[in-house]
């Protein structure tokens, strides 16, 4: 499946499915750099194998065990077997509802990124759009980093500012997000993949290579 050298990307995904979306359709242009050659999500019926299929993409389903927030040690290792055999360059979190820990990320070490729908480290968690409401700030948005061992806490890879305005509502704003998520997410994989950011520690830093 693979054209060139391009980035071959697992994405891992909950729900609907809409940064996958944006993702194919940007990896769909015949100059780009990207590749998604396997689609995996921990529930049966989303929405995001539903669209990888759509696209001709293979989407599987692995049960993540009896755990609520994380995946439990077989499934764990399902998920890294998946992706190992589809010969992934890099992990994509889009909308996976699942905390990635220990053997999965010494599997893919700085080879997980996640989109997180604020501009971290505001704003960490679930919800983080009524939070940055509650907290009545005027400016939040999205951000790309890598996943390390904490919750949002990885490397800033990039990141998009949302304006909050007079009018809205959590559904407004979230809506507004992840439209400026769907933006950022697939720029910043290609530029990834172009080899326009280097990483030194904890800090993320553009390079003039085109």
């Amino acid at each position: 499946m693979t054209t060139g050298n391009k980035l071959r990307l697992g994405v891992l995904g909950s729900g609907k499915g809409s940064n996958f979306v944006a993702i194919g359709d940007a990896c769909a242009a015949s100059d780009s750099p990207l590749e998604v050659v396997l689609v995996l999500s921990d529930i049966a019926d989303a929405g995001i194998s539903a669209r990888a299929r759509e696209r001709g993409i293979p989407a599987q389903f692995i049960a993540p065990g009896n755990y609520r927030t994380k995946l439990d040690e077989a499934a764990e290792a399902a998920f890294v077997a998946a992706l190992q055999n589809a010969r992934v360059d890099l992990v994509v979190l889009a909308g996976f509802m699942r905390i990635l820990k220990g053997e999965f990320l010494r599997a893919f070490p700085q080879r997980v990124i996640n989109i997180h729908p604020s501009l971290l480290p505001a704003f960490p968690g679930l919800e983080s759009w009524k939070q940055a409401l509650d907290h009545g700030v005027k400016f939040t948005g999205c951000t790309v980093h890598f996943v390390d061992q904490g919750v949002d806490s990885g490397p800033i890879i990039a990141q998009k500012v949302v304006p909050i305005l007079d009018h809205d509502t959590p559904d407004i704003l979230h809506a507004r997000i992840q439209e400026a998520e769907h933006e950022l997410y697939p720029a910043t994989l290609a530029m990834l993949a172009r080899k326009r950011i280097v990483v030194n520690g904890r800090r993320t830093f553009f390079t003039n290579r085109i």
